[in-house]
Order: structure tokens, then C-alpha cells, then sequence
């Protein structure tokens, strides 16, 4: 299964919460994924529609222990190949006080578009409408590639009440369009975890720390090597150029030429080609700095320079 699969499976057998959480989860279902039908003598039937066969089960359970309402499930089979089962659980709400106190109508009857805040006063209540937001429309990115969450609705209204409603937890939600749906959605690895720990599923939690920590640390020894590999190849860049000025000194003037200080350090390099400038300078006696080393060889390199120009003069 994907991670978001995993991490809804997980949502979705969370149970023994408060009453005020459990409607606050069922009212999130409800509007993400449901419809209102209106029969001709006024009676109202909530059609909510889910491919998950765990968020179905608790759709249906959520509305038998918190409406008290006749409910009934009905799984249609999908005829085409790789495609799953898709899940209906019909409500069946009495009058407009079931459809309020889910958040579905105002006061007065008029479809409310945004969170009801009686829904969302406690903050246990809003801990449980983002699970059940999640649940019905959310979708998490394996922790292995780029880290990404999301919640996808509908609503403009509601896509910008979930956006506000999840920043109350200072987590840098923001909301874009995308084929005229509206995305909610979360990029940051550090508040992707804040936020699955806010909803409930912390197994997951704990599954994604540890891949963000092994890719953390991965991605670390990576540029740790590349840094080194980068760094060995301008020590041996260095050493090749200083051969050949020092070849270049032998073959013309002849090293017996160099001071001793520049002829000590011009063989030590021709007997240990790859040893760098802080090696080089351990092996000088008496020892020698690696700036001390460096400018020696500054010196070395100047005077190949002049013998390829012909320009050679003394050396100080």
C-alpha cells in the first residue's frame, strides 16, 4: 500500500474519542465527500461516497454512535481492470438539527460553504475535522521522494476555512487551484510530521521520521563526499601543474639551481607526487606550514612560468 493508504488505515481505526470529536470528524466526511439528497416529502439522505474500505467502516460507525440515525453501506463493484471498489454510505438524517450540527446548514436553514465554528471550539474538535478532512480528501507523498501533503476539495470556502483552521497550528498551509479543485496542501518535512502527529496516525509518524532521518543523513554523506571527491581532485590538479613546473626547472636550469629551501620541497614533491601541502611540509625539517609550503611553491611555479616565457632572472 502507498504511505497515504497506510496512514489513513491507521486514521481510520482510531476510536474511543470524545463525542464532540467523533461529530467533528463525521461533519469533515460528510462534507468532503458527500452529497444532500431531498426527496419530495422532505426527507434528507446523505450520500457519502469513499474507495476506502476502512473509511467507510468508519463513516458508517461515526454516524450509527453520533447521529443515532438509520445507516446503511453498499460497496459497487468497479467492471474495469485495477480499479478498486468504491464504498456508499447513505445517512439518513432527521430533519435540518442533524444536517446543523453537522455544519452542512445555518441556523436558518442556508447551506453554510465554511467550517461552522460551533464544530471547531475545542481543540480536540479541530484535531479531529483535519483528521476526517484528511481522511475523505488528504493524500501524503512517500517520505522517500519530495515531501508533500495535501487536501483536496471542492469548495473554495471551505479549501480556505481547512487552510486558516490547519495554520491555527502554525503549520505554513496554503491553498492553489488545480483543475477547478482547490489544493490545501503542506511542504514543509517539518510540519508534515506536526501534522500527522496532530491528527492521530503517529505510526506513521514514526515511519516517516525514519526515512526523513535516513534520507537526511544520506543526502549528508553525499555532499560529504562529493565535497572531499572535489577537494582530491584539486590536490591532484595541484600536484600534476607542480610536476610539470618542477620537470619543466630540472630539464632547463636544473634543481642544483633552486635555493635549498625550493629544492628540498621540489624533490620531496617529485618523490611523493600525491601528497598534499600540509603532508609536504610535515616531511621539510625543519617543518614548514602549509602557507609556508604553498608559497614556496608559488615561487617554483613563477620561475617555470619565466622559463616558458624565456624571461628567466634570479630568484630571491
Amino acid at each position: 500500500m502507498s504511505f497515504s493508504a497506510v496512514t489513513k488505515e491507521e486514521l481510520a481505526r482510531l476510536s474511543g474519542q470524545k463525542p464532540c470529536c467523533e461529530l467533528a470528524e463525521l461533519a469533515a466526511l460528510v462534507r468532503m465527500d458527500g452529497t444532500l439528497q431531498i426527496s419530495g416529502n422532505q426527507q434528507y439522505a446523505l450520500n457519502v461516497i469513499t474507495e476506502s474500505a476502512p473509511v467507510a467502516r468508519k463513516i458508517f460507525r461515526l454516524a450509527k454512535d453520533v447521529l443515532k440515525r438509520p445507516v446503511d453501506i453498499v460497496v459497487r463493484r468497479k467492471l474495469r481492470l485495477r480499479k478498486n471498489n468504491s464504498y456508499l454510505v447513505k445517512i439518513y438524517p432527521r430533519g435540518l438539527e442533524d444536517l446543523q450540527n453537522l455544519g452542512l446548514v445555518d441556523e436558518e436553514g442556508q447551506i453554510y460553504n465554511g467550517i461552522l465554528p460551533n464544530l471547531i471550539k475545542k481543540r480536540c474538535d479541530q484535531k479531529a475535522y483535519l483528521r476526517g478532512a484528511f481522511l475523505a480528501g488528504g493524500s501524503i507523498n512517500n517520505p522517500e521522494g519530495t515531501y508533500h501533503l495535501e487536501i483536496v476539495s471542492n469548495d473554495e470556502q471551505h479549501a480556505k476555512a481547512l487552510c486558516q483552521l490547519i495554520n491555527r497550528f502554525k503549520l505554513g498551509a496554503k491553498v492553489s487551484m488545480r483543475k477547478h479543485l482547490y489544493v490545501v496542501y503542506i511542504k514543509e518535512s517539518e510540519h508534515i510530521v506536526e501534522f500527522i502527529g496532530l491528527i492521530g496516525a503517529h505510526h506513521a509518524l514514526l515511519e516517516f521520521e525514519n526515512v526523513r532521518v535516513l534520507k537526511d543523513v544520506r543526502n549528508q554523506v553525499n555532499r560529504l563526499v562529493n565535497c572531499e571527491t572535489a577537494n582530491l581532485d584539486k590536490i591532484v590538479d595541484a600536484a600534476v601543474r607542480q610536476l610539470e613546473n618542477i620537470q619543466l626547472i630540472a630539464e632547463t636550469i636544473g634543481l642544483q639551481s633552486l635555493p635549498p629551501t625550493l629544492r628540498d620541497l621540489a624533490e620531496l614533491r617529485i618523490e611523493y607526487s600525491e601528497a598534499s601541502l600540509k603532508e609536504l611540509g610535515e616531511m621539510l625539517r625543519p617543518k614548514v606550514g602549509k602557507s609556508g609550503v604553498n608559497h614556496r611553491m608559488r615561487k617554483i611555479d613563477e620561475l617555470a612560468e619565466r622559463i616558458r616565457n624565456q624571461k628567466v632572472g634570479n630568484l630571491e
